[in-house]
């Protein structure tokens, strides 16, 4: 085991117990939906936190890997695992494509973060009228639970799933820090034209962030298809994922391996009092996101991370 590798796997490790403490459908629905945030978000961060590149529409990659997984189950009879690696896939090479289409362009800044937005429409609106994804119906994937389909017959089950993935989502990313790439990734956001000047393929760094990131995004949406067995384009290509993606890395931690982590389980946390305060007003939940986005911009600008970062050399300090 390498020790830069050591503290997530003990926390995964963590987490992974606590299934055999806690017994409450309540609490494992939470979890699992925090871990598939926080999933998204580890993808939005590989490209956004890590390599600058802010985008606003990552639903993208979440609804291309939802709809992958549904549309190759119900309408081609591809097994559930083949369908969910082929989810993955095409995201990533979604990927690619949009980023070979932007970076060539020299599209960057608020520049880029508007094209995928506007990428992300053009999928949402493609899949409400096409045929094969159900077009304004929706596509609803058959209740067949069992190993083989991916439907798990408990919530314990599916949790480990999701934290399987997002385990394997937070050890790329922590791998990729301590690597060159990593490097050449900061180097690209903090300047890119100091990084061509330095002999970096800016390029290609972005492509290969995008792609990995694209790809880590469709694992969270073939996991919202695979929990919830339907989908339509509202769900799947929705602005919703592409901002909780974006805040669970902010409020987290910008550009560090817990961000998306510590900020899904904010957020989520958030939501939940949201519903249980605000009954028939469902906007209280959207008032709280702002509230804490606003305090955390004003006090702790990189996030939950970074705020106990800064407090421990003043501990350090007193003792």
């Amino acid at each position: 085991m390498r020790d830069h590798l050591a503290p997530v796997l003990i926390v995964l490790a963590l987490l992974a117990g606590v299934p055999l403490v806690v017994d409450s459908n309540v609490v494992l629905n939470f979890l699992k939906v925090a871990l598939m945030l926080a999933l998204a978000g580890t993808g939005w961060n590989l490209l956004g936190g890590y390599g600058g590149q802010f985008s606003f529409g990552h639903a993208v990659f979440f609804g291309t890997g939802a709809y992958a997984v549904a549309v190759l189950q119900v309408r081609f009879g591809i097994n559930a695992w083949a369908a969910f690696g082929a989810g993955i896939v095409l995201g990533a090479v979604l990927g690619l494509a949009i980023g070979w289409l932007t970076f060539r362009a020299g599209l960057r800044g608020s520049y880029f973060a508007l094209v995928t937005l506007a990428f992300a429409e053009v999928a949402r609106i493609i899949a409400s009228v096409w045929p094969l994804t159900g077009a304004g119906a929706g596509i609803l994937i058959p209740l067949r639970e069992g190993f083989l389909t991916l439907q798990f017959g408990s919530r314990a089950e599916g949790y480990w799933f999701v934290l399987a993935l997002l385990g394997i989502a937070m050890l790329i990313v922590r791998a990729i820090e301590v690597r060159r790439f990593g490097a050449q990734l900061v180097a690209v956001r903090e300047n890119e034209d100091a990084a061509r000047a330095l002999g970096v393929d800016v390029l290609r760094v972005k492509l290969l962030a995008i792609a990995l990131s694209g790809g880590i995004t469709a694992s969270a949406g073939a996991f919202y298809a695979q929990t919830f067995l339907y989908l339509d384009a509202g769900l799947a290509y929705g602005p919703w994922i592409s901002v909780e993606a974006l805040l669970t890395a902010i409020v987290g931690g910008i550009g560090t391996v817990w961000g998306p982590l510590l900020g899904a389980l904010v957020l989520q946390a958030l939501s939940e009092l949201g519903k249980h305060l605000g009954g028939d007003a469902p906007g209280l939940g959207l008032v709280l996101f702002g509230a804490v986005l606003i305090l955390v911009v004003r006090f702790a600008p990189n996030g939950i991370v970074g705020l106990a970062r800064s407090l421990r050399p003043r501990r350090l300090a007193r003792g």
